[in-house]
C-alpha cells in the first residue's frame, strides 16, 4: 500500500495538513469518531481542548492498529470541535503536536477537515476524530 501526501504549488500554504492524498491499495479502514475517553469510559482532560485532541488521536491510533494500519496509512482525518472559533486553533494544534510523535502522526497531517459543531453526544466532549486509511 502506498499513501502519498502533498500540497501542490498554488494551494493555500502553510496549513497544518497536506491538501491531497493519493492512495493505492485494496483494504479500506474507517475509524469511527474517537473522543477523549479511556477504554472503560472514563473522561480524559475535561474542559481541556488540547488534552482531548491528544487523547482522541491516541484512541484513533488504537483503532488503526487494531486493523493493522497506522497513521502512515491514513488518507484523511476529520475533526469535529464543539463551539469552534478561530481563537481555539492554538489549543487544537497543541494537542496534535503533543501526541504526534507518540502515535506516529507525521506533520503536516494528512488531508484534514476541522468542522465546528454546537455540541457532540455528551456535554463534556469537546472533540471527535475520524480517520480513513488504505491498506494493501
Amino acid at each position: 500500500m502506498t499513501v502519498q501526501h502533498f500540497t501542490p504549488k498554488g494551494m493555500l500554504q502553510p496549513v497544518p495538513y497536506h491538501h491531497v492524498a493519493v492512495g493505492t491499495g485494496a483494504k479500506h479502514v474507517h475509524v469511527s469518531g474517537q473522543i477523549a475517553r479511556q477504554a472503560d469510559g472514563t473522561p480524559v482532560a475535561p474542559d481541556d481542548l488540547a488534552g482531548q485532541v491528544a487523547q482522541a488521536l491516541r484512541n484513533t491510533a488504537i483503532g488503526l492498529d487494531g486493523a493493522g494500519a497506522s497513521f502512515a496509512d491514513v488518507l484523511r482525518l476529520t475533526f469535529y470541535v464543539t463551539r469552534w472559533s478561530p481563537g481555539k486553533i492554538g489549543d487544537f494544534m497543541a494537542g496534535v503536536e503533543a501526541v504526534a510523535e507518540e502515535i506516529g502522526l507525521r506533520l503536516p497531517m494528512p488531508p484534514a477537515s476541522l468542522i465546528g459543531v454546537e455540541y457532540l453526544f455528551e456535554a463534556d466532549v469537546l472533540v471527535e476524530v475520524e480517520a480513513t486509511a488504505l491498506l494493501d
